[in-house]
This record gives structure tokens, sequence and C-alpha cells, in this order.
């Protein structure tokens, strides 16, 4: 068995993580900002916590470039997995809110690994669609989207709008991270892989606060079982790929703990397409005690999928075959969610 360090370990994929390393025997050191979320992790997992297997330590801000210096001591780390960074659109000052936590706190880390984690072998970090995609070719039915594709944007472009300040904070992390690997000043003995996700859905874990602190992504389900939804659909957007949680999750421990190869990677992982439509029929095909909340018929209609001539493709068949990672459904996501939610009172 492996011990393994992950940041971050309240967020909602982390918490995925945590949940499948365990359930697989590994040892975990997990990170979170503050002694309340320390708490309801240990309560969660009380055997683990009390056996060892399981420790919880407080990193209360990671922007901080010193935030993981002592943590990383920890002896016998083999693998990190640094899912810590911000994702939300709720802040006044980009450059500070956004950026900053999320690139000191990529770099932060592995310098303290490079300086201290002599035992760690890989890295894996939690990027994201948002490093991949470029805003001007998001509806060009002829452009492909793959491993190898990076979004153009900026420091310069974050005032721009909320998305692009969060797109540019996981492009610029990224970035930042593959720069420190691959500068032999750095003296790293660690490989370095990055999940890059597109829309994460799925379940929360039975220890999530509240309703009111749902992670981003889930709000819209929220508020379709709330009835927000009823007189139309909002639009969907124009990245209208996605991903379960729980296969991000196992993304991560596959990429860290059981695929020698992932090293050096970008792994776009992607279940395909989804609306917020197709979202809203399977909410009312299996669950038919929130009828009167949902829409139908033409309030359908905005939320469909953009016609073929506005849609991007994908291409990461090198992910899915490193990986080897069989999807979750939406069918089977929005049960999941649906039922989790549901404990929570939606």
């Amino acid at each position: 068995m492996t011990k393994v360090l992950l940041t971050g370990g309240s967020g909602f994929i982390a918490a995925h993580i945590l949940e499948q390393l365990l359930a697989k025997g590994h040892t975990v050191v997990t990170t979170v900002r503050s002694e309340d979320k320390a708490q309801n992790i240990r309560e969660a997992y009380p055997d683990k916590a009390s056996s060892g297997e399981l420790k919880v330590v407080i990193v209360p801000d990671i922007a901080k470039l010193d935030a993981f210096d002592e943590v990383v001591k920890e002896p016998g780390l083999e693998v990190v997995l640094h899912t810590a960074s911000p994702f939300h659109f709720k802040f006044k000052d980009p450059k500070t809110e956004l950026i900053d936590p999320a690139v000191n706190g990529t770099t932060g880390i592995l310098k303290a690994i490079a300086r201290s984690a002599p035992t760690v072998r890989r890295v894996v970090i939690t990027s994201s669609f948002a490093a991949i995609l470029d805003e001007n070719k998001i509806t060009d039915p002829n452009h492909t989207f793959s491993e190898a594709s990076w979004n153009p944007v900026t420091i310069d472009d974050i005032h721009r709008n909320p998305a692009t300040a969060y797109r540019a904070s996981k492009t610029l992390a990224e970035k930042a991270a593959w720069d420190f690997v691959r500068d032999p000043a750095n003296n790293v003995k660690f490989d370095l892989a990055t999940i890059n996700p597109p829309m994460v859905f799925g379940p929360v874990v039975h220890h999530l606060a509240s309703l009111s602190s749902i992670n981003t992504s889930n709000e819209r389900i929220v508020d379709l079982l709330q009835g927000k939804w009823k007189e139309g659909v909002p639009s969907t957007g124009a990245a209208t790929i996605w991903i379960d949680v729980r296969d991000v999750a196992r993304a991560h421990i596959r990429a860290g703990l059981e695929v020698p190869e992932a090293g050096g990677k970008r792994l776009f992982t992607t279940a395909g397409t989804f609306s917020n439509s197709e979202i809203a029929e399977k909410v009312r095909k299996n669950f038919p005690e929130y009828g009167d909340k949902l829409p139908e018929g033409e309030a359908l209609k905005s939320g469909e999928l953009p016609p073929d001539d506005q849609r991007f493709k994908v291409d990461n068949k090198a992910t899915n075959e490193l990986l080897k990672i069989d999807f979750i459904s939406v069918e089977q996501m929005v049960v999941d969610t649906v039922k989790s939610l549901k404990e929570h009172g939606a």
C-alpha cells in the first residue's frame, strides 16, 4: 500500500479521492483549511483516523508559498495528489483571489516536495479543461481539442469576465507546474501528471456541510430541483462536455498510483457531451416526485445541445488508452447526484 498526500481534502473532487484511497487500503495525509473541516473528515472515517491510516493537517492559506513546507516532510510519502485550488466565481479581485492562490499553491508545493520529500515519486495536479480550451474556438466545429491543446489566455485577460479569470488561473497554474519540473535547476526527482476534466457533476460525499456550500457545477442541479428551471432551462453553454466526479477521482488514483506510464502526461478526462435539458429529462424520468418543479415541452428547448455546426470536437484517445476508465453515464450520474442532494435537503 502507498502513502499519499492529498491536498484540499474537503473539496468536491478530493473528498471522493479520499474515499477511494481509503477503500483501497492506502494511507492518506490530507490537508484542509480549517479545524471544522478537519473534524468533519475525522468523524466520517473514525476507524481510519484512530488507526493512523488517515491524518488530517490544517493548511489555512494555500496561496502562501510556504503553505505546504511542513506537511511534505511527513515520512514515507510516495505520491502527492494536489487538488487544492479555488473554483468559484464569487470574487472581487481575480489576481489575488484566483490567480495567486492557484499559481502559488501549485509552485509552492512542488518546491516543497523537491526540497524536503525525497521519497515522492509522482505528483498529480488537478488541472481542468479550462487549461485546454480556446475561447475563440469553442464554437468551431472544425476545431479538435486534445491533450496537446493549451488555452492561449494570459494574465492580461483576467479582467475580461469571471469565467476567463477562472480559466486563466487553471492555465497559468498548470503551465507553472510543467515549467518547474522541466527546469534542471530545480533538481526534481519526481514526475508529474495533470488531470484536465471539463464540467464535473456527481454525488456529494455525505459529510458535505450544507446545500449552501455545494460545489459550483452541482448548483445547477440544485436549482433544477428547487423549481428554478420550470419556466425555461438555462443555456448549457458552449463547453458541453462533462465527467462524473467519481471518475475524476479514479483518474487521479490511476495516474498517481496505478499507471506508471502516466508520468509526464496531461490527461484529458471526459465522458462525452451533456446538456441541461438532458439532465432535466433524466430527473423527471427517475424522480417523478419532483414533477411539478421540472420544465417540460417548450421550456426544455433553451437548454438543449448547440447544433453540430457550433460544437467543437474532442480527441482524448491517448488518455483513455492509458487510464482505461469505464465512464459513468449521464443517467447514472443524475440518479446518484439527486439521491445525495436529497440527503442534504434538496
